[in-house]
């Protein structure tokens, strides 16, 4: 015990000056420079004696970040500018010390984390996260952040990408991994999109430029070419030709055209050739609906969803979806594509209702319908084909003898939540005679009738 008392006694033997220093410009009193010292005494006997948890260290960590906000606070009424001794450093320590020890407690290293990065340590975070990946390589979700902070807060698309295929050698089964990689990809394209439209540099100057070849599925890194100023800004050139050339050949790097998404699915695919996951992957690129090449990714997904499992609820659900992909709601072709789509939708729900189908038609009816600026007459046609699903759906049910209340329960939710009162309320009246005793759609009722009170 009485090495840990030394080891303790030698901590705070090292914060001595410190503490002076505090007294003697009167940034705390003496009696506050004492009860300093005493609480980190009692940390630091209980950090180096036995039994120290996790919890210690963050509970310190936490205190001294606390007295250094103070600390800061005083200083700048006082007017004094700068003092000998800041807390960056001593909270600093205290972590690394508590990774150290407790290296397996990712908690310890994400508040590692999370304080460098608002410190602007970024050496401290590049140190942090090179430790913190050797000690935990299969963890996809460390891979995910560690990308994701490369990219977001150092706008460093090199790195991110280094990352990503890092943590797939490692997390190669792991599904969230390759989805974050493919959005990082997309987020990338997006922001190069936005740049592109800042410049002037417009689509529809371009023509579709051809998917390029993707054969090499085992590659480790995707290399892209190399854009010079030249090709970004047109200006620089007084032949016209030549400068649609340029921005033509500009619009078909893999990066525009979505190759390296694509690239992506494929090796996910060939990995885990597995539909549901395919839908997933589209899910996520439509997200990125505004993107010129989404409709190319797009329809790339659902011929290689079509032709592993042509019949699965999954597959079928995209290849109905996917002329959607790409196309603003506020766009003139929208009505024309929709209403080829619900004609689609409307035959494959009578040759195949199948309750995993519908569910998934349902879902993405109703993204459209919670956009706010839709079309009124879209949405009044969006609504009667909602409708004549939940009449399927209600026939399926009974069929099958019930089954799905909680399903029906966040169906109804959804209406409730998108103002869609009538279909509400005729969903809510045969679920509940199917399902008198259901405590979700009891919930729903009381909801409307205390809606119904405050009304009157």
């Amino acid at each position: 015990m009485s090495g840990a008392s030394d080891k303790a006694r030698f901590y705070l033997e090292q914060s001595i000056p410190e503490l002076q220093e505090f007294e003697r410009k009167k940034i705390f009193s003496k009696d506050e420079v004492a009860s300093i010292a005493k609480r980190r005494s009692d940390f630091e006997h209980k950090l180096n004696g036995r039994g120290s948890a996790p919890a210690d260290y963050a509970r310190y960590a936490e205190y001294e970040m606390n007295l250094e906000t103070l600390r800061r606070k005083r200083t700048k009424r006082m007017g004094q500018k700068y003092t000998g001794h800041t807390g960056q450093k001593r909270i600093s320590f205290i972590l690394d010390r508590a990774t150290r020890k407790f290296h397996g407690d990712i908690g310890l290293w994400m508040q590692y984390l999370d304080y460098s990065i608002k410190q602007k340590a970024y050496k401290k975070v590049a140190q942090i996260l090179t430790n913190l990946l050797r000690l935990h390589p299969t963890k996809p979700e460390l891979w995910i952040y560690a990308a994701k902070y490369v990219m977001e807060d150092q706008g460093d698309m090199t790195s991110a990408r280094s990352y990503m295929q890092r943590g797939l050698r490692f997390c190669k089964q792991s599904k969230e991994l390759w989805l974050e990689y493919a959005r990082l990809e997309l987020i990338y394209i997006a922001k190069i999109a936005g740049r592109r439209e800042i410049l002037g540099l417009e689509s529809h100057l371009f023509e579709k430029a051809s998917q390029p070849a993707l054969d090499d599925h085992e590659a480790d890194h995707i290399a892209l070419p190399v854009i010079t100023a030249e090709d970004i800004n047109p200006g620089l050139s007084t032949d016209d030709s030549l400068d649609q050339d340029v921005l033509r050949n500009l619009s078909k790097t893999p990066v525009l055209t979505g190759a390296i998404p694509i690239a992506i699915f494929n090796a996910a695919m060939e990995n885990f050739k597995d539909v549901a996951f395919g839908e997933r992957f589209y899910n996520m690129v439509i997200e990125f609906n505004s993107i010129s090449c989404i409709g190319q990714i797009s329809k790339h997904i659902v011929n290689s969803l079509m032709s592993l499992d042509s019949t699965s609820p999954a597959s079928t659900n995209c290849f109905i979806r996917q002329p959607l992909a790409g196309v603003q709601t506020s766009s003139p072709e929208f009505p024309a594509i929709l209403s080829v789509v619900l004609k689609q939708l409307s035959i494959k729900i009578e040759m195949h209702p199948s309750l995993d189908f519908l569910d998934r038609s349902m879902d993405w009816l109703l993204s459209y319908i919670s956009i706010g600026d839709i079309d009124p007459d879209i949405r009044t046609v969006i609504i009667a084909t909602l409708s004549r699903i939940m009449s399927r759906y209600r026939t399926v049910i009974e069929t099958n003898n019930g089954g799905l209340s909680d399903r029906i329960v966040d169906l109804l939710r959804g209406f409730q939540s998108n103002g869609l009162e009538k279909l509400f309320l005729s969903t809510l009246a045969w679920s509940s005679e199917i399902w008198p005793l259901h405590p979700g759609l009891f919930a729903l009722k009381d909801s409307m009738v205390n809606k119904g009170d405050e009304c009157q």
